[in-house]
């Protein structure tokens, strides 16, 4: 189980949710429409751990394959966090993760690392956007080898894939510089020496602001249910596991436009090296039972030394109608140090 942590961090946890960029309520009230604008790069503040995050999930109808991208921008550190990977029934996790590539020239998206390349292209604001990216992946059996040091294999991973806007647009926070838009996933993947055609959905998002991932913990999901359902939430709560008063994320019923929600929960059973066993999620009126299928989780190390389990997984959603669905859900879990 994680750590306690004390009153004291508790107290300085809740006061960056609350106070920080990445849980404030300093922002006008406006409708959760996205400005086009929006989708290119954001000038930073001074702050440290200012960040300027693009995500990009995806998973096919029947939850067998999955994965998801990261590019993570820290200008004021000078370098990019980037993550890629795929997961699927049979077959071993494949993890690019890089902690210090070099950052994009100025309002670029394109990424290169030490090895790997990533071309980051959005095609036409708020509808659709084009990744791909080849390299040099890690193939892991036991995904939390990833916590420890790196004993895979190497294995090449190529993912040419375009993210189409499924509905009439995206969720706006209403109290973040954030926005969710549920997606058709096309394109190719090549993990090895196979390589497959792939369609399926997903969910990319955009955010900036500062983030300190070693103060505060959250649950985050996005999905889709067999009927057409889309449904996104976070729940922020502190390190001690308490509930905050802040919720984001909507409902999508099939074919129509997404309703917000005004509560959101998330709790869950953790197992072995914290990987969640089993959960539920509150979305507004949708209650979820959540059973993970393939992690591919992430270290997060500050330079100061602050450590953060970081667990994504490709998840089975059920509601109590009998509805299924899959998706990705995270857990960020700071470590007490």
């Amino acid at each position: 189980m994680r750590p306690v942590a004390t009153s004291a961090r508790r107290a300085r946890a809740c006061a960056t949710i609350v106070a920080s960029g990445e849980f404030c309520n300093n922002r006008p009230v406006h409708d959760h429409s996205i400005d086009p604008a929006d989708e290119a790069r954001h000038e930073p503040t001074d702050d440290r751990f200012w960040n300027e995050s693009y995500y990009f999930d995806f998973h096919d109808d029947a939850g067998e394959l999955g994965g998801y991208i990261r590019v993570g921008l820290y200008p004021n550190l000078g370098l990019t966090w980037y993550w890629a990977c795929v997961v699927g029934a049979g077959r071993p996790l494949v993890t690019l993760i890089d902690a210090a590539a070099p950052l994009p020239s100025p309002g670029d998206l394109d990424v290169t690392g030490k090895a790997f390349t990533a071309r980051h292209r959005c095609e036409e604001p708020t509808r659709r956007f084009h990744v791909e990216v080849e390299g040099g992946a890690m193939s892991l059996a036991d995904p939390a080898e990833v916590y420890r040091a790196l004993g895979g294999t190497r294995s090449p991973i190529a993912l040419d894939l375009r993210w189409e806007t499924d509905g009439p647009g995206g969720y706006r926070f209403r109290d973040l510089a954030r926005y969710e838009i549920p997606c058709d996933v096309r394109g190719t993947i090549a993990v090895g020496a196979e390589t497959f055609a792939f369609a399926g959905h997903g969910q990319r998002d955009h955010s900036w602001g500062v983030r300190d991932w070693w103060a505060h913990a959250w649950c985050w999901n996005a999905g889709r249910l067999e009927d057409g359902t889309r449904f996104h939430s976070v729940a922020p709560r502190t390190l001690a596991g308490e509930k905050l008063p802040w919720a984001a994320g909507y409902v999508q019923p099939p074919g129509e436009p997404l309703e917000p929600i005004s509560t959101s929960s998330a709790r869950e059973s953790l197992g072995a090296n914290g990987l969640p066993t089993a959960g539920r999620i509150e979305v507004g009126a949708l209650h979820l039972a959540v059973a993970p299928r393939f992690f591919s989780p992430v270290l997060l190390t500050d330079p100061d030394g602050r450590v953060s389990r970081f667990p994504r997984c490709l998840a089975r959603f059920s509601d109590n109608s009998g509805r299924a669905g899959f998706g990705w859900i995270e857990w960020n879990q700071p470590q007490d140090v």
